[in-house]
């Protein structure tokens, strides 16, 4: 099989090197899947520069990168049905505590990692479903139905607030999102946000609580939980759910306790590697059936060749994306 990998941390261009390396078998269990999607997230990234805290040498001798991905099975292990194969699946953790990931031809994985993608879905959005989606799902659904509530999504022009907002919508909330500058409103009003408002505004707080007539906001899907956290404190209702990803711009923060504790708010931090099976199977189901009726659907920004990861590893790097970095494995 034909692979992208790496042995050092650095510059995508320096150690991100094409392969030729023996197509593995499945095992019991396993799948053999033939990949023709990879999708490039900013935790790949991070994983290849080896900018993680903590982490100083790669955990395998050779990494294929990535997470997600979709193809088609070619083959089974022992125990698994092999009406299974010519399924077209998509892929969830496909480099999650294992060193081979999606950035290849081929990928051997438990047969429950790849999901079968539903009728009409391309392999291009069954690429972005594995982080992406599942993200935004759990933390749209992760403490139930949200049908009448209103939610506050930020970074709504990124990939994962993008799907979020759409899934909020589908699952019955209004959506207030912020964004940047740029077509990032466009997007957001597109996907069904009843609000966008820039988050870089200074009276941001007030805006939140005038277009909720002062009421607030009962969950928020949170992408930057350290440096909104004030934010936040003031905006939120009594007894809300802040529902934070990621915090990139602030991994120490300190809390308002006070506020927090006065309204008493919940906060539920999402990692989606190490969701539990049932969680996963429901938010699995809702991404599907949100699929299926329409209500879903994923920005592709660009596909790269897969001699040319670096490039995509470049741009997941640079600021102005919209939509997903793929890699066309075929």
């Amino acid at each position: 099989m034909r692979a992208i990998a790496y042995t050092t941390f650095g510059p995508a261009a320096d150690v991100l090197k094409l392969r030729d390396m023996p197509t593995p078998n499945p095992a019991a269990g396993e799948v053999l899947v033939r990949l023709h999607r990879s999708g490039v997230n900013p935790s790949d990234v991070k994983a290849r520069a080896g900018s993680r805290p903590g982490v100083t040498e790669p955990p395998y001798p050779l990494i294929i990168p990535h997470s997600d991905g979709a193809g088609v099975v070619e083959a089974v292990g022992t125990g698994v049905d092999d009406t299974r194969i010519g399924q077209s699946v998509w892929i969830w953790n496909g480099q999650w505590q294992r060193p081979h990931g999606t950035a290849a031809s081929h990928i051997v994985l438990p047969a429950d990692q790849a999901v079968p993608l539903p009728d009409g879905v391309s392999f291009d959005t069954g690429a972005t479903l594995g982080i992406p989606a599942l993200t935004a799902a759990q933390t749209v659904f992760g403490g139930g139905s949200v049908a009448g509530q209103t939610l506050l999504i930020s970074g709504g022009g990124g990939s994962v607030g993008h799907l979020a907002i759409q899934l909020a919508v589908w699952g019955g909330a209004r959506v207030i999102a912020t964004v940047g500058s740029g077509r990032s409103g466009d997007d957001a009003r597109a996907a069904g946000a009843a609000h966008v408002l820039d988050y870089g505004s200074d009276a941001l707080a007030r805006d939140i609580l005038d277009v909720t007539a002062g009421a607030g906001i009962d969950r928020a899907v949170e992408c930057e939980f350290g440096a909104n956290i004030e934010l936040l404190a003031q905006v939120m209702r009594p007894l809300g759910t802040i529902a934070a990803y990621g915090s990139a711009l602030d991994m120490s923060p300190t809390l308002p306790f006070g506020p927090l504790l006065f309204k008493a708010l919940k906060i539920d931090i999402s990692l989606i590697y190490i969701l539990p099976p049932e969680e996963r199977r429901a938010r699995i189901a809702q991404i599907h059936d949100a699929l299926s009726s329409g209500a879903l659907t994923s920005r592709i920004h660009a596909t790269y060749a897969l001699e040319d990861t670096a490039q995509a590893h470049e741009a997941v790097e640079r600021a102005g994306r919209h939509g997903a970095i793929l890699i066309d494995c075929s």
